[in-house]
């Protein structure tokens, strides 16, 4: 029996192709999108996974096909598209880090529609990026998501560049909060979308039942009811900051998967540890490179 048949997580959103310029004026194509990145990091971990999501039928769909299921990843949930690939062209700062601008419009990586979308009731849905915000796909992705029987994590990877409108941005972040159970983003995404002087708790109050925020070199939050939970980041040195996020994203669905929910927060603090180390080695390789499991029970 062929576990990956079986897929315990869907991973919902886009694929897509990044183009990385370097500061020393290099650049490579690389397989991207925060969904893809989180399916190729939880196949790694050797959890069962599945991604949803469409393909373009060009050289660059073919491209992220081979890639995915090269470490796994089930993708009998797909579907094809005429459409071209989404790219998004990313210039790497000093630290590491990066800034994207994007190529979406009318492309396959965001072509979702309600009679491509799965039916059934995975353990863990894992969905968010761009797919959750780019109109049409992103209405039937939403009245898809609701109906969907799983724990469902939610990663907005926000990116300003693509809605200037923060009111209209926080609008679409909050009406996803009502209908998942794990919210996942990084500090400078939260300050964008409220202020320095808010707290991640407070996003509890349009729904999830836990955030997790990660603020890079200051190491990773987790919030539920009135806990909060701190652990710093691992020291590494810095390739680049690449599928950082979308690594702690598979390393919390992967604890779900192997305890639950209720475990995962009665053993929030070894989760976020994990989700540091494994980020820290993401960080420390160029682009989404995260660990294998074995790899990263290795390190711990």
């Amino acid at each position: 029996m062929n576990l990956m048949q079986f897929p315990e997580v869907w991973v919902a959103g886009e694929s897509l192709i990044d183009v990385i310029s370097y500061s020393d004026g290099s650049c490579s194509l690389t397989v991207g999108g925060g969904p893809a990145n989180t399916a190729k990091a939880l196949s790694k971990l050797r959890i069962a996974t599945s991604f949803v999501g469409g393909f373009s039928l060009d050289e660059y769909g073919i491209q992220i096909q081979k890639e995915l299921s090269s470490f796994g990843v089930n993708l009998e949930s797909c579907w094809s598209s005429k459409l071209p690939t989404a790219r998004a062209l990313a210039t790497l700062n000093r630290d590491g880090s990066a800034k994207y601008n994007f190529q979406l419009e009318n492309t396959a990586s965001f072509d979702f529609r309600s009679e491509s979308l799965p039916s059934g009731s995975p353990k863990v849905l894992h969905i968010g990026s761009l797919g959750t915000l780019l109109e049409p796909g992103a209405t039937s992705l939403f009245n898809w998501a609701k109906k969907i029987k799983a724990i469902k994590i939610f990663d907005p990877n926000i990116r300003p560049s693509v809605l200037e409108d923060k009111t209209q941005y926080r609008s679409n972040f909050e009406s996803w909060l009502s209908i998942i159970d794990i919210v996942k983003l990084s500090q400078d995404e939260f300050f964008w979308l409220y202020n320095e002087e808010s707290s991640p708790s407070e996003l509890l109050e349009h729904g999830p039942s836990l955030v997790v925020m990660t603020m890079g070199a200051g190491g990773i939050v987790g919030a539920f009811g009135t806990t909060l939970v701190h652990v710093p980041a691992v020291r590494t040195e810095v390739v680049d900051t690449v599928g950082a996020g979308d690594t702690v994203g598979a390393v919390i669905a992967e604890a779900i998967v192997n305890l639950g929910i209720s475990g995962l927060m009665y053993d929030l603090e070894s989760v976020l540890i994990r989700a540091s180390k494994a980020a820290a080695i993401n960080c420390s390789r160029a682009g989404a490179n995260p660990p294998w499991k074995e790899e990263l029970d290795l390190a711990l």
